[in-house]
């Protein structure tokens, strides 16, 4: 079976830097787009949220992480990763999200890994995006 193409959220990157669970969904995910074991996207865009996120003060003294540190797991990421610009796509469920709709939208092979309860209850994506328990059990 063929494993699908996915956008991996910016909040399952941050639990996955988190959590001191390594066997978690969200731990597994991180170290799968580390070792490049599933395809995944990015965008210019989604790094830089990427990045955004994870510096901030309260993040960094949670995960122990220095901004050079930081960016060298994004550059891991990133060399793995397909990168793909959004495209003009339909309102999300929050605008905050529109960047992942506009992704989500340039390839139709493409799925959401998310773990924002909003975005995996959205009638109009239904099946393109799954939670990270989901992604993981199907692995």
């Amino acid at each position: 079976m063929t494993r699908p193409v996915v956008i991996v959220d910016t909040n399952v990157v941050v639990a996955g830097l988190l959590t001191a669970h390594d066997e978690s969904p969200v731990a597994r995910i991180l170290d799968g787009m580390l070792s490049a074991a599933f395809p995944y996207v990015v965008s210019e865009a989604l790094l830089a949220e990427y990045l955004s996120v994870l510096v901030r003060p309260r993040l960094r003294k949670l995960h122990g992480l220095a901004v050079a540190e930081v960016e060298a797991v994004l550059t891991d990421i990133a060399q793995h990763a397909i990168v793909l610009a959004p495209v003009v796509a339909p309102p999300a469920p929050d605008p905050g999200d529109q960047l992942l709709w506009g992704l989500l939208a340039a390839r139709a092979d493409l799925m959401l890994v998310t773990g924002d309860k909003l975005l995996l209850r959205d009638a109009g994506m239904q099946g393109r995006v799954i939670s990270p328990q989901t992604f993981v059990a199907g692995s």
